[in-house]
């Protein structure tokens, strides 16, 4: 009795499935939807961006001309938030102001981001008496107070708004240098990086295409975070007479101005405020947003 014996391979037939890739903006995006206090940020920001671009068409009167015959008239249907002690309207001049505010902070933060990135990505790239020398330098620029530091630059070069963009920028450098510094010493051990080496990349190839892409997290939150803090310090020092001068209707200079009328005008002074107050709030509640999108824990 013969018993055969089936030694062919079984058929196994296989299917591939393409599952739909999610892309990490999407998650991005998911992540920071969910955040109901982030959006409220991102609202306001972009409310701010709206009235800045569309300020001729939105701003009821001229924000320059002058009407004697009209000052301190209180808040009411022809002037929604009153007039100040020239007959300015403080609402027009208030969505004028916007741009200027946005438009020092976006600048100064620019300025620092850029210079502290070139010496974060340097100092923490080569190392050694590079990195000690620029970081040391860094240190001196964060022993004097911002705003100390701030006035000091703009009493060299005189009070303007050019210059107190400079300013603000100035005391932002050490901030962006420290954080790029620390992330890159974080990547640049990882082990693809030694395998770009190894294939030839020189210094710049690495820093700017295989370095720089991945550590721009930190980077936007704390360019987001510091857009609050520019806007802040350069209407102080528009209020203090160092920033934009009369009759620019920056908020800073706004506010100057109505501090001689918190009695008889009070609104001269309190409009201005509160655009400055729920602006900086905005961002600063939409850079925490984005402080937790990017954390790869909140991820999970």
């Amino acid at each position: 009795m013969s018993v055969e014996v089936n030694t062919e391979k079984p058929i196994v037939i296989t299917q591939t499935i393409n599952l739909p890739k999610r892309s990490k903006f999407k998650d991005f995006l998911s992540i920071l939807m969910v955040n109901k206090a982030a959006m409220v940020g991102a609202m306001i920001i972009l409310f701010y961006i709206f009235i800045g671009l569309f300020a001729p068409l939105l701003a009821p009167y001229n924000p320059y001309e002058i009407i004697l015959e009209d000052k301190l008239l209180p808040p009411s249907i022809d002037h929604w938030m009153g007039t100040d002690d020239k007959g300015r309207d403080i609402l027009s001049r208030i969505l004028y102001g916007s741009r200027l505010s946005m438009g020092v902070g976006f600048a100064a933060v620019a300025f620092g981001s850029f210079f502290g990135i070139i010496f974060g990505l340097v100092a923490g790239y080569y190392g050694k008496w590079v990195d000690s020398l620029i970081m040391r330098m860094m240190d001196v620029m964060l022993a004097f107070p911002g705003i100390l530091l701030a006035l000091a630059i703009i009493s060299a070069l005189g009070p303007g708004l050019m210059n107190v963009t400079i300013a603000v920028g100035a005391f932002s450098v050490p901030l962006f240098a420290r954080i790029v510094r620390g992330s890159t010493l974080e990547v640049k051990r990882l082990e693809y990086i030694d395998a770009i080496r190894s294939l030839g990349a020189n210094d710049l190839t690495i820093i700017f295409k295989h370095i720089l892409p991945n550590i721009l997290s930190p980077i936007i939150v704390q360019g987001t975070l510091r857009l609050a803090t520019a806007i802040l310090s350069a209407a102080g020092l528009s209020f203090l007479g160092l920033g934009a001068q009369p009759p620019s209707p920056e908020w800073g200079t706004m506010l100057s101005n109505g501090r001689d009328f918190l009695f008889s005008a009070p609104y001269i002074a309190i409009f201005p405020g509160l655009a400055i107050s729920i602006l900086v709030l905005g961002f600063n509640i939409f850079g925490d947003g984005l402080r937790d999108a990017f954390d790869p824990r909140m991820k999970k």
